[in-house]
């Protein structure tokens, strides 16, 4: 896989606005995205260890050294700003200084509260025309 792939909540209101910041700011379409609950979404989970009824975070699956690895919460979230360069890159940067204990806390507080803060969709909102081609598994 060349391409890294962003598995997110797709009934999440906030995963959604992550997909849509991402379409805007990837300059070179670099990223694939795929909601957690298709099936290459679950295999993936499935494949790397992870509770594929797990909703309550982001994964990125990227290529490594040694193959694909699944990177979470705000490994995975710093990955993707990284990405994007300029003042992404730069906040990315400063918040690896931080101890990753410290980073999943305040990301897991967010997650707890996407719903009530962001809303919920009755299902997995489509990608329009011109960005389905950067999804899996429609």
């Amino acid at each position: 896989m060349q391409h890294p792939v962003l598995l997110y909540d797709g009934v999440c209101g906030f995963c959604n606005r992550l997909v849509q910041f991402a379409l805007r700011h990837d300059k070179e379409k670099t990223f694939r995205f795929a909601s957690l609950q298709t099936a290459f979404g679950r295999r993936v989970l499935t494949e790397h260890g992870v509770n594929s009824s797990d909703m309550s975070t982001a994964y990125l699956l990227v290529s490594g050294d040694e193959g694909q690895v699944l990177l979470q919460r705000s490994e995975a979230a710093l990955f993707l700003m990284a990405q994007f360069g300029g003042i992404w890159n730069v906040l990315a940067r400063m918040a690896r200084l931080l101890p990753l204990g410290m980073r999943d806390w305040a990301y897991n507080v967010i997650a707890r509260h996407r719903y009530r803060m962001f809303g919920r969709y009755d299902r997995c909102p489509l990608p329009s025309a011109a960005d389905r081609e950067r999804f899996v598994d429609l």
